[in-house]
């Protein structure tokens, strides 16, 4: 199937399933605004909240597809699988679901809620809008077991298998890590790198005038919870920098850093930059593309799955 998905003002053609723009548009037709008030208002209390609701909606997709599995609260769910268990924002996502059954019961899916915040997320952390197309159903499923989720020390072709399973290209790979220009990471998660990677000290590839400030914020044997900002000096801010800073060798996860030091991924970094002469690419733009390409993963449409009355729990 075939849709338009209005970028920056620009209409792109992309392949995509049962799911389309403005499906609410006469069923419940507040459903987009009354979750980007419900957004704004905690992003605005706190910003960093914009993160976790983009991270989230990449784990939801990534695991089932996107059908808000990973809403569901309880033993052995998908949020309590250890890679999921520092995701933030589930209360934004209620708070919309609530808002919505008051205005029309039974009619807005919570993966279609999760969709719409991630891109409200983006707009209001500086990035630009996209249309995002909405009509996914809700899956009865949600196993710690199938979750599957790429670390923080994979290696590119770990990254570009793991994408292509799910439709995704290299460039798809690059703008959406890219979103990693929000949100922070945990000190264990790179830890690693700062003190004795590969058993012969600091990870080379870190930039040597900021491997100290690293060293800081991330004492030896010390401050495994601590967190620092993924696009260090623009944490909240959606723009290129998080591109520059693996352009200099300050990129904080291994399998960030790697985007630049690999040949294949490298080049879609240099063009997002605008640098050695390659074609540019507007960052923003493409990121919209590949959002909605992303969100049409494995999605459940017309009858299958549900539409739950509450994120939180099975109907």
């Amino acid at each position: 199937m075939l849709f338009a998905v209005v970028v920056m003002n620009r209409v792109v053609v992309v392949h995509g399933a049962d799911t389309r723009v403005g499906f609410y548009s006469s069923t419940c037709p507040e459903a987009e605004s009354t979750v980007k008030t419900i957004v704004e208002s905690h992003v605005k209390s706190d910003p960093s909240l914009a993160a976790g609701l983009l991270r989230m909606h990449f784990h939801d997709c990534f695991v089932t597809g996107c059908d808000g599995s990973i809403l569901i609260a309880g033993s052995a769910t998908e949020r309590t699988a250890p890679p999921n268990l520092s995701l933030r924002g589930f209360e934004i996502v209620d708070d919309a679901k609530t808002k919505l059954e008051a205005l029309c019961p039974a009619v807005v899916s919570c993966a279609d809620i999760l969709a719409l915040a991630a891109r409200d997320s983006v707009v209001l952390s500086g990035g630009a809008s996209w249309k995002v197309p909405t009509g996914r159903r809700d899956g009865r499923v949600s196993k710690a077991s199938d979750v599957d989720l790429l670390g923080p020390g994979s290696s590119v072709d770990a990254q570009k298998q793991k994408f292509k399973a799910k439709g995704l290209n290299t460039q798809d790979l690059v703008t959406l890590v890219g979103g990693h220009t929000i949100g922070t990471a945990s000190c264990q998660a790179f830890s690693n790198r700062l003190y004795n990677f590969n058993g012969n000290g600091p990870d080379p590839s870190i930039d040597p005038s900021f491997l100290p400030q690293l060293q800081a914020l991330c004492p030896k044997n010390s401050g495994a919870s601590n967190r620092v900002a993924l696009d260090n000096g623009s944490q909240n801010k959606f723009d290129t920098s998080y591109f520059d800073n693996l352009r200099t060798g300050r990129g904080i996860l291994l399998s960030d850093q790697a985007l630049w030091t690999d040949d294949s991924t490298k080049t879609y970094v240099q063009r997002y930059l605008g640098i050695n002469g390659l074609a540019g690419l507007t960052f923003n733009e493409e990121f919209g593309k590949s959002m909605v390409k992303m969100s049409n993963i494995e999605v459940k449409t017309g009858t299958d799955g549900e539409i739950r009355k509450k994120c939180s729990a099975f109907n």
